[in-house]
């Protein structure tokens, strides 16, 4: 597009950056430091091969994790934050007698139960971490505190048996400064703070006066108003500010009587919006945390018997691990089927094949091939593995098509989850977009398909760009909502929106597509993504990195993730034909300055493992090594995707050896919390080291296989 040529004359431009030279078969190496020499050279073929062993690996073990009908669910991580909020309002609920006769004995189980996996998960320095591979933090150390508290005043025997681990904890909380440590942990941001301290003024630890007033009576206005109403919580929050705003009011009265006059007259109004907000699994955003929130203050209030609230109490029930722990949110399903789909795509760009096998039934498939015939290898056949289309239906199917009663969403987004309480956002929307565009669906037989896919896509990217800035930039969930971190533009989100409106802008511009009448004008894509670009150049930090806003890392000191947020960002600059600007070579010689001894990304030494977790032995998983297979992966996707040849580039050639030599030797399951959820709070995916060491090998083989074809042409030109 002439994105390219607009960029040109500013400089951005720059002259091809040209990896350092390495003899023309370069070894795939096995981790080492940097200043090590390889051992052997082994040639091309043999380099190959071990990246398809391991992509073949990956690639089995996302096909077993695969459900019917033919998507992704994952898992995610069990939380001791989540955990203890639920407890907390199980525990509100049943004192204030809002539980039926029914629901007693589960909930009493699910209480007793829950805290005596909170006993055993508690970390060395008697703290508590977000979840069970997390250090410990003092916003989740206070919640189960708070939740330990509120459940041993009726159970002396539970109480007896916290008193060892209660002093450890609060000892623990203390060398963090308590409350004002904590209050320090946020800042201006009032998303997560008050509703920890609301919660631990449930449990009598401190008075409701500490507990900072929220005005809740701003969700009496329009919705389209929310933005410009400076609320003290992000956008997603709206039923927290609604709960906890009125029993902070009930509980500690303003003395203002005109303020405590408009507050009592929107109690029932903003309880209204509260119910109407709900969606029907019950659970706002599908997350524990936020619905346990509302349903405790609810309840502290008399409110616990109010349909929203029972709502609330049944999505908790439900939420419940077996082993009585809770998850931060019920699935990512729609997030991971469209980066399942993306990695497998990444080898076999552009397309993933959509193929009739079965004509006599008219059923299509999915044929995603095992093994690409390659220019260096002797193998011809491709062992197709296949799945029904029902999967792109699915993905199809969880494209929002109301305006969402949430966020006030125009239709045409995707959220993470196809389960009611996901709310469409600017990170798996373009996902969703990326990963219909990835599928071939060329055939005659197939137009149907085809006209559905391209009017979700056409609906998908006239939700992106309604959704940009002024910045440029994209935020997750609402326009205009800058004053809070988790409500601005990220560059994470910047860089996955500019790839997926390119590529459908490309695609949708073409001859062959079906799309009649109501296409996006590629001048307003073209002025997108120049803005969006522009904002990332902006957004790059003074060591060419760039930091995300939904993925974090533990080890460092911001808890940010430049790693992360750098990969995607290069991901961006390659798929606008831009991986030679300046912005992304700087941000290229990041990654290259950042690789760790071991050939890795990421990661860090300080996390203590529980013994035992999913029965691991510490010294077979290399939990001395400071690289996560997450990071180390998306680091190789955006260096390969920007690069030329990965032989002639010695630094990708260590990463995709420690990368190997990982998935091999280890295997994959041994994910690392690096992903965000709201206000900081952490979780990690089981199917997060498949999904993008997927995509990091499978860029690495297409580009080698380009290579070698090119090579060959060019010795049989010469004969």
């Amino acid at each position: 597009m002439s994105i390219v040529a607009h960029f040109a004359p500013c400089g951005i431009i720059g002259a091809r950056l040209d990896g350092p030279e390495l003899t023309e078969n370069a070894p795939l190496m096995s981790p080492v430091a940097k200043s090590e020499a390889p051992s052997s050279p082994v040639t091309a073929d043999e380099i190959v091969q071990r990246l398809e062993l391991a992509w073949d690996f990956a690639f089995d073990k996302l096909r077993e994790m695969q459900r019917p009908p033919g998507n992704w669910v994952g898992s995610l991580s069990t939380s001791a934050l989540s955990t203890a909020t639920a407890i907390s309002a199980l525990v509100e609920t049943r004192n204030h007698h809002c539980i039926a006769a029914t629901q007693a004995d589960t909930v009493n189980d699910s209480i007793r139960i829950g805290c005596q996996w909170l006993l055993e998960h508690q970390n060395r320095d008697g703290g508590f971490g977000d979840t069970d591979r997390s250090q410990s933090n003092i916003a989740t150390t206070l919640l189960v505190i708070a939740a330990w508290e509120l459940a041993g005043k009726s159970d002396l025997e539970f109480q007896r048996a916290t008193i060892g681990p209660l002093r450890k904890a609060w000892t623990y909380v203390d060398s963090r400064g308590r409350w004002q440590g904590l209050r320090e942990r946020y800042g201006k941001d009032k998303t997560f703070v008050v509703p920890i301290l609301s919660n631990c003024a449930l449990a009598g630890l401190v008075p409701w006066t500490d507990v900072s007033p929220l005005p809740f009576e701003a969700a009496w206005l329009p919705q389209d108003w929310y933005r410009w109403a400076r609320m003290p919580v992000v956008s997603y929050a709206i039923p927290a500010l609604v709960a906890i705003g009125q029993a902070r009011f009930l509980k500690a009265p303003p003395g203002n009587a005109l303020l405590k006059r408009v507050r009592r007259r929107a109690l029932q109004p903003t309880l209204r919006v509260l119910r109407r907000m709900q969606p029907s699994s019950g659970g706002y955003l599908e997350a524990v945390p936020l619905t346990s929130f509302v349903l405790m203050n609810l309840a502290a209030v008399g409110h616990g018997s109010l349909p929203v609230a029972q709502e609330c109490l049944r999505f908790i029930l439900d939420s419940r691990l077996p082993d009585g722990s809770w998850p931060i949110d019920t699935n990512l399903a729609t997030w991971l089927t469209s980066l399942a789909i993306n990695g497998v795509a990444r080898r076999h760009a552009p397309m993933v094949r959509l193929n009739l096998v079965d004509q006599s039934s008219g059923e299509v498939h999915l044929a995603v091939p095992q093994a690409r015939p390659s220019a260096t290898s002797a193998r011809t056949q491709i062992d197709a593995q296949e799945c029904s289309v029902a999967t792109v239906r699915w993905l199809l199917r969880c494209q929002h098509k109301q305006r969402h009663p949430f966020t006030g969403a125009n239709p045409g987004g995707w959220g993470w989850t196809d389960l009611s309480g996901a709310v469409p956002d600017a990170d798996d929307t373009p996902a969703a977009l990326l990963a219909l565009h990835a599928l071939n669906v060329e055939q005659p037989e197939l137009i149907r398909l085809k006209q559905e896919i391209e009017l979700a896509a056409t609906s998908g990217m006239k939700w992106l760009l309604r959704l940009q800035n002024r910045d440029g930039g994209w935020p997750t969930f609402c326009r205009g909502w800058g004053k809070l971190p988790f409500d601005r533009s990220g560059t994470d989100l910047t860089a996955h929106a500019i790839r997926a409106l390119h590529a459908w802008g490309m695609r949708l511009g073409d001859s062959n597509s079906v799309v009649s009448g109501n296409r996006v004008s590629p001048s307003a894509i073209d002025r997108a993504l120049t803005r969006g670009l522009r904002f990332l150049a902006k957004r790059q930090q003074i060591d060419g990195s760039w930091l995300p806003l939904w993925f974090g890392n533990q080890d460092r000191l911001q808890e940010d993730n430049p790693i992360y947020g750098t990969g995607k960002v290069l991901l961006a600059y390659s798929a606008i034909a831009l991986p030679n600007c300046v912005p992304a070579r700087r941000g290229i010689e990041f990654l290259r300055n950042c690789q760790n001894p071991d050939g890795g990304w990421g990661g860090g030494p300080s996390v203590v493992y529980h013994d035992g977790i999913l029965g691991y032995d510490g010294a077979r998983y290399g939990l001395g090594s400071n690289s996560s297979i997450e990071e180390t992966a998306v680091a190789l996707e955006g260096l390969v995707e920007c690069g030329g040849d990965p032989r002639s580039d010695p630094t990708i050639m260590r990463g995709l050896g420690w990368l190997v030599d990982r998935v091999q030797q280890v295997g994959l399951e041994l994910a690392q919390p690096i992903g965000f959820y709201f206000a900081k709070l952490w979780y990690y995916e089981e199917l997060y080291p498949t999904v993008f060491s997927l995509g990091a090998l499978g860029s690495a083989l297409r580009k080698i296989e380009q290579e070698s074809k090119c090579e060959l042409e060019q010795q049989e030109s010469f004969k």
